[in-house]
């Protein structure tokens, strides 16, 4: 056989199969020259190309020899601090909302605000006239007899003159500062009294922004690092692949969120206060923390006093325990075995939905008497100047503020205020048995929920179970669309 019908010039080698150049002939083909300095810059190759943008895709703080890229790293803790802010200023008008309404308290006494003050009246069309001008003082008879009408109780006043506040309604006496209460039911009830209320406004539902985005920024990134060392130092040889017992998780949690209490409480403090700058009790987180540890005890009294340590723990203990444990338990009780997120995506969503909502009517309580416990100064702090109201007298623990909360308090919000005087029954009212029963009915009716506080408890559960279906349904869309990609890449 000849070299010219040779097979042996046409062989490719396997790893250049894709580089479509033609075999040497011969190794007397002169090589080709060099290439010119500025065309590999004019044309570089497609393993060496960056996209020189602002925000590069590739967010690692190393170059490529290894070393920091400081302005890479600046770049990416910029990036992400944005985005946190934002996605917390978002939240945050709810937050405020549904703090306020947890500390806000309620008496049952709300509901009649000239109860003293109208007792013994007969009719509306008071003589307003003659009392104005005294003429029942100056042409009084004296040897007629007592008229059946008996004047208004005069307002009571202190040592000092000022007038004792008889009820929480009562608008002479209400300090400008505060919202009426039990004008708002829900979450965007509270936050449109908050925008519409002279001395807040709608710049007041960012109140402890900054506070709340530097919590959840520590919060997001210890809460991993204090999990991880707990493995590695109770489970160092555990393999990746498996589960860690569900103590760890909850421990990580009730670390975090032990070591962070004193940043909710100072975001706590700053929501309730009033916004206006002469009844301002802090001006920022930091004159906020100074004075916390300046007046109620320092770090220990921060950190170890029983109405704030009590409540914190019970907190974070409860969250993770409702969130790793719940949708575990349901998956079982249902009958679907042991299924996981990766085998039954929507399973395992119906699973964490169903236990969230579940797990709310735990932990939602706690979280309100942790709210009222923040809201109490101790030691030798002054009241603060909050923009609802609170209890006059403070709450001795966690029990004490259970069931003060239950027996004190009503739910029925809002409060509707009415204008009418009492009048005492009339003869036609009297021959009018039918309509009076119906009435008695009706106020049996809602007296129930009137002469209870077990609604003071949940304030704001209906944005967390609206939030809890918002994570569901974007959690399947989510999911669709990665087992959509996945087939295409298989494919």
């Amino acid at each position: 056989m000849t070299s010219s019908s040779s097979l042996r010039d046409l062989y490719v080698d396997p790893n250049q199969a894709w580089a479509f150049l033609p075999p040497k002939a011969s190794s007397s083909v002169p090589t080709p020259p060099a290439p010119i300095a500025g065309a590999a810059a004019e044309f570089p190759s497609s393993s060496t190309s960056k996209f020189n943008l602002p925000y590069e895709f590739n967010t690692s703080p190393y170059d490529d020899d290894g070393h920091i890229n400081l302005p890479q790293l600046f770049r990416s803790f910029v990036t992400a601090g944005v985005l946190q802010y934002t996605s917390t200023a978002i939240v945050m008008p709810w937050e405020v909302g549904k703090l306020l309404l947890q500390v806000q308290w309620v008496p049952r006494d709300a509901g009649e605000p000239e109860q003293l003050s109208t007792e013994g009246v007969e009719d509306d069309n008071d003589d307003v006239l003659s009392d104005a001008s005294g003429e029942d003082a100056y042409f009084a008879d004296p040897h007629a007899p007592p008229s059946s009408r008996t004047p208004a109780p005069r307002a009571r006043t202190d040592d000092q003159g000022y007038v004792i506040r008889r009820s929480v309604l009562e608008e002479g006496t209400r300090p400008e500062y505060i919202i009426p209460v039990g004008s708002a039911d829900g979450v965007w009830g509270m936050m449109k009294r908050v925008g519409g209320f002279r001395a807040e406004g709608w710049i007041a539902l960012w109140k402890g922004l900054l506070t709340a985005c530097i919590t959840e920024v520590l919060s997001d990134k210890m809460q991993p690092f204090i999990n991880g060392f707990l493995q590695s130092l109770f489970f160092p040889s555990m393999s990746p692949f498996h589960r860690p017992p569900i103590i760890l998780p909850v421990a990580s949690h009730l670390i975090t969120g032990f070591l962070l209490s004193p940043l909710d409480l100072v975001r706590t403090r700053l929501v309730i206060q009033s916004f206006t700058s002469r009844h301002r009790t802090y001006t920022g987180p930091i004159d906020a923390f100074h004075q916390i540890l300046r007046d109620e005890g320092g770090l220990r009294g921060i950190y170890l006093h029983p109405h704030l340590l009590l409540p914190t723990l019970l907190d974070n203990a409860l969250r993770p325990i409702v969130a790793l444990a719940l949708p575990g338990m349901l998956t079982t009780y249902f009958g679907w075995g042991h299924i996981t997120e990766e085998t039954h995506p929507i399973k395992w969503g119906m699973a964490e939905l169903a236990g969230s909502c579940i797990g709310l009517l735990v932990t939602l309580p706690i979280e309100t008497i942790r709210r009222r416990l923040q809201a109490q100064v101790r030691g030798s702090a002054k009241p603060v100047k909050t923009c609802v109201e609170l209890r006059p007298a403070p709450y001795n623990g966690i029990v004490d503020a259970f069931w003060h909360i239950l027996t004190e308090e009503r739910s029925d919000l809002p409060i509707t205020r009415s204008t009418r005087k009492k009048r005492r029954l009339s003869t036609k009212d009297k021959e009018d048995g039918e309509k009076a029963a119906e009435d008695s009915t009706s106020d049996e009716y809602q007296s129930w929920w009137s002469h209870t506080g077990l609604g003071q408890l949940y304030r704001g559960l209906g944005m967390r179970l609206g939030a809890s279906a918002v994570v569901f349904v974007l959690a399947m869309v989510g999911g669709g669309e990665e087992s959509a990609d996945g087939g295409w890449a298989e494919i």
